[in-house]
């Protein structure tokens, strides 16, 4: 091989690929047009066989230096600086896409909280009718509790928080993508979960109501509650969607229903997780803690709610 006519030929393709990497590393590889890309992507490819060229024929030391800096650069940008776009990507959607795609399906939230909001209604209505409701809903261990020892169950928590806290992430999610599974029932498994919970907190209130532990239960709730609660109806509305489009897919037919709500469902999904993961943490750790008063346990389960209320609600500015 002429050494001296092959570096003649390949060099433009190593000076293009210079002045590609140093705008990348000097602007970041988003200023860099889609044929810039591809071109980068390229370019990058066949230095690299020259790499390996230059190295069978031994075209010298300095060459082979200068395409293995290259080579290792284009790598960086290329390879490297694709995972920084990915998890740009996961930042831009949990700083406005997860608000976006809640707002875009309150209506679904809406009816999913509406379906419990029902079941904590006749819960309610039927303990105060019936006492022997409350004993087909709510577990004979926690009846004996509160009713004849005037306790709360809480304090079982306390000495095994890591144990307690990761049981109850993993009871939450289940019952969470349980709900968004039930979807495929046309709603009606998503239905039953939501209502079954509304009647299942709605009795457990009316008990401790009735035994005049509302202030200390509600103490203890409503720190993980704030964002449990909200996760389960996100959960919910995520099923719901899943079985609008089976049942009313539209003009556009079922396939394309269910890609689009299939994929608002599943970036719900990717809200819910984090949220059952802290609330657990919370549940564990926080809300059944006797040490901290229950004035204080109100004020951070009120202030967890309005941030994620008002994180909900953000909306990028269109310049």
């Amino acid at each position: 091989m002429n050494v001296r006519r092959w570096i003649a030929r390949r060099e433009p393709n190593w000076k293009q690929l210079e002045t590609l990497l140093r705008k990348v590393e000097k602007k970041g590889i988003s200023k860099l047009t889609a044929d810039e890309v591809r071109q980068m992507a390229s370019l990058y490819r066949s230095v690299s066989a020259d790499l390996a060229r230059a190295r069978t024929y031994d075209v010298g030391v300095a060459v082979i230096r200068d395409l293995q800096q290259l080579t290792s650069r284009g790598y960086n940008q290329i390879y490297q600086g694709s995972r920084q776009q990915e998890w740009r990507k996961v930042w831009e959607f949990c700083r406005w896409g997860f608000p976006q795609v809640v707002r875009q399906t309150l209506p679904y939230i809406a009816t999913a909280t509406a379906i419990f909001a029902v079941g904590v209604l006749v819960a309610w209505w039927y303990a105060w009718q019936d006492p022997v409701f409350l004993e087909a809903i709510v577990p004979e261990h926690l009846i004996e509790k509160v009713r004849d020892r005037g306790e709360l169950w809480m304090g079982s928590i306390v000495g095994i928080e890591p144990l307690a806290s990761s049981g109850i992430m993993q009871n939450n999610l289940k019952v969470a993508f349980t709900a968004v599974g039930g979807g495929i029932t046309a709603g009606i498994l998503t239905v039953y979960i939501l209502a079954f919970n509304g009647l299942h907190i709605g009795a457990i209130a009316t008990l401790v109501g009735q035994n005049n532990l509302t202030y200390p239960f509600w103490a203890f709730v409503l720190p993980h509650g704030s964002l449990e609660l909200p996760a389960i109806f996100f959960a919910g509305g995520a099923g719901l969607l899943i079985a609008r489009a089976l049942l009313f897919p539209g003009k556009y037919g079922r396939s394309a229903a269910l890609k689009f709500y299939g994929t608002q469902a599943t970036q719900l999904i990717f809200g819910i997780v984090p949220m059952l993961i802290v609330a657990g943490v919370i549940e564990g750790f926080f809300s059944p803690n006797p040490a901290i008063p229950d004035a204080v346990k109100y004020v951070v389960g009120m202030g967890i709610f309005a941030l994620f209320v008002g994180y909900c609600s953000r909306q990028r500015s269109v310049e």
